[in-house]
């Protein structure tokens, strides 16, 4: 496999943002800003009416000096069922599938939940009973795109996160949180700042706009990009994706 030479210039370039902690407290608030981003995504009532999704796609994710290919499928009825399968065409190893059903796992993953979470912020600004959010104003920010409203998101086993909404467009842009990164020689890994970038936004049926292209970089390095090439939404999901693995 080719060695990294993709993690150079626009895609491991991270937005420049700038704070401002003047505007806590002032007019704006969480519970507006999530309206406005589920308007920018389609409107309340179109939002409202997705009961389930299928996605498929492809990601590239880092692993050392290699980058290592992914096709992937993603299977959700909301809102307490998700999975995700993915197939590794240049390695001879099976298909990993982690999700969960209700309070039951599937597969070995403990971060599935969040990354369920990361991935409904993006596409519904919304959290559900599988993983309830707590949003609260946080900061106005400067980015090359123009203004944009930082919300500070807390969530079940120390989910922590800010969430970035461009005012102009009202698309959530971004998510930022801390986690470990990749482990240095000889050290266990140090915190260090993930950032989740949304997108290339497409309508879908049911005038809902999905972000087709994810990004996650780590300390300013790119990690993985993820490129969607098929949502359906409110498709019907055979009862067996959702089988927890014996």
């Amino acid at each position: 496999m080719k060695r990294v030479g993709w993690a150079a210039a626009a895609l491991a370039a991270a937005r420049v943002l700038i704070w401002d902690p003047s505007v806590r407290g002032q007019a704006r608030d969480a519970a507006q800003v999530l309206a406005a981003a589920r308007d920018g995504l389609g409107g309340e009532k179109n939002l409202a009416a997705v009961k389930s999704f299928i996605a498929t796609g492809r990601t590239r994710q880092l692993r050392g000096d290699n980058l290592v290919p992914i096709e992937f499928e993603i299977a959700c009825e909301l809102p307490d069922k998700y999975v995700r399968r993915d197939e590794f065409p240049a390695q001879d190893i099976p298909p990993a599938v982690n999700g969960f059903r209700g309070a039951d796992a599937i597969g070995p993953s403990k971060t599935t939940r969040d990354e369920f979470a990361r991935l409904m912020l993006g596409a519904l600004a919304a959290s559900f009973p599988s993983f309830p959010l707590t949003f609260k104003y946080s900061a106005e920010a400067e980015a090359p795109e123009g203004k944009a409203d930082v919300l500070d998101v807390t969530g079940p086993s120390n989910f922590s996160a800010r969430f970035v909404v461009q005012r102009e467009t009202h698309l959530p842009v971004m998510l930022m949180w801390q986690a470990p990164g990749p482990p240095a020689r000889g050290a266990p890994p140090a915190p260090a700042e993930h950032r989740l970038y949304y997108a290339d936004y497409r309508t879908v049926n049911g005038g809902v706009k999905w972000p087709f292209r994810l990004r996650q970089a780590v300390a300013g390095t790119t990690i993985e990009e993820t490129t969607f090439d098929r949502v359906s939404v409110n498709a019907k999901i055979d009862p067996k994706k959702f089988e927890t693995l014996k």
